[in-house]
């Protein structure tokens, strides 16, 4: 008798803040059950909950609040179930947003502070390089030349988050530099995050949705 592995179910959470439909295409392509909304429960509920994030801080906040996406973030973080920030959908994860003077508390998940990226080009539009732990199991599988397409202005430009206890897994923090060096992806326990868009970025960008499915 042939037994098939049920996919798993991923939820592309839309707030009003995002590129889901790219995001539910990218997740298809890999294997995933995606479903694009919303809803409360289905987003408790799922096996991961991916998060993306397009314009300004402020206002992805705002919408995040306003669908009650900070308390199932945190829920789901608390009950040790996956969540994947992506390009805005990252920056919010950290302790707060300044734009153009303005500051903006974020959902505090790490420590940090999303500031302007001090590049000669802003925004920093297009593909990069990224320079990843070697034991990275969101990079896994991934050639170290691979390139990834980012769209941003802002960034986190310090790491403050350290793990002192051995018997946890330190958080594995990605980088990649346009001007400066800046946080491009964060791989910590059930929450990953990448500045990038995975969804755009090809092959290697399918091989990063695949390795976050795995731990589902």
């Amino acid at each position: 008798m042939t037994t098939t592995t049920p996919q798993k179910k991923v939820v592309v959470f839309d707030y009003g803040f995002g590129n889901v439909r790219s995001a539910e295409r990218a997740l298809a392509r890999v294997g995933a059950d995606v479903e694009i909304t919303r809803d409360y429960d289905k987003a408790m509920n799922a096996d991961g909950l991916l998060v993306p994030g397009v314009g300004a801080f402020s206002a992805c906040m705002d919408g995040l609040k306003k669908a009650r996406g900070e308390w199932i973030i945190d829920r789901r973080l608390s009950g040790g179930r996956p969540v994947m920030g992506i390009c805005v959908g990252m920056q919010i994860l950290f302790a707060r947003g300044i734009e153009h003077g303005v500051e903006t508390e974020g959902l505090d998940e790490w420590p940090g502070t999303v500031g302007p990226l001090q590049a000669p080009v802003v925004p920093h539009m297009g593909w990069n390089t990224v320079e990843a732990p070697a034991d990275s199991r969101l990079f896994a599988g991934v050639d170290d030349a691979a390139r990834f397409y980012f769209v941003h202005s802002y960034a986190v430009h310090e790491w403050g988050l350290e793990v002192t206890n051995p018997a946890m897994r330190a958080p594995q923090v990605t980088w990649a530099e346009h001007g400066e060096r800046f946080v491009a992806a964060v791989e910590n326990g059930a929450l990953w995050a990448t500045q990038f868009h995975p969804e755009k970025s090809g092959d290697a960008g399918a091989q990063l949705l695949t390795n976050w499915i795995e731990t589902l």
